[in-house]
């Protein structure tokens, strides 16, 4: 059966740590534009390479020879990102990571990535962020288990008004929570091991620093 674990390498922020390196084995991968410098720092070769390659320097772009590439015009409707993301679902991507999705020069691309990921999920994909220092999750109604080390931070934020909201397994526990939009309530809590959320109505995201433990 043909992998459906896409790693989507994009322009933001990347710390290779034994937990990403972990979480993208025997994925398969397609690089969007800069994003491709992730893939030295990870030792693989995509299988893939898009974008419009405004901000792939001649350097990059002459090291990674052999990868196909498929070049748009600056003056196309989807980022970068979006059209990588795009390509894997064609491929048969079911679970999508994308690397380098947190951080970077452009919030704006930032904010985009939370929005995209949100709509993949609803349409049935699972999807992690990842920075390797920070980790997101978009988090529909029904119940999700995240693995964190004990002391980990976390912080559930709501994209709506959140109904039933339950935190399981961490210092400050919930149960059928209603979190007003905008509310700060589900910010910097801590990991007390896997941490268990139910929600019954609403759409959030997920965000951990799994190497993070100031909050300990």
């Amino acid at each position: 059966m043909a992998n459906s674990t896409f790693t989507i390498l994009l322009g933001g922020d990347l710390t290779v740590t034994d937990r990403l390196q972990k979480a993208v084995a025997a994925s398969r991968f397609i690089a969007a534009d800069s994003g491709m410098r992730h893939a030295e720092a990870l030792g693989v070769m995509p299988e893939l390479w898009v974008g419009d390659f405004d901000s792939s320097d001649a350097a990059l772009i002459e090291r990674f020879p052999d990868v196909e590439r498929r070049t748009y015009l600056p003056e196309k409707n989807e980022t970068d990102g979006e059209i990588a993301t795009a390509e894997a679902i064609e491929r048969g991507a079911t679970r999508l990571i994308l690397i380098g999705a947190l951080g970077g020069e452009r919030s704006d691309h930032a904010l985009q990535h939370f929005l995209h990921a949100m709509s993949l999920a609803e349409r049935g994909h699972d999807v992690l962020l990842t920075s390797g220092e920070e980790e997101a999750v978009p988090f529909l109604t029904g119940t999700m288990t995240l693995d964190l080390p004990k002391g980990a931070l976390f912080s559930v934020i709501g994209f709506t008004g959140l109904a039933g909201l339950d935190i399981l397994g961490a210092r400050y526990p919930l149960k059928d929570y209603a979190l007003p939009f905008g509310s700060s309530r589900t910010v910097s809590n801590v990991a007390e091991g896997p941490v268990q959320f139910h929600l019954r109505d609403g759409r959030a995201m997920i965000l951990a620093r799994p190497n993070d433990f100031s909050g300990a």
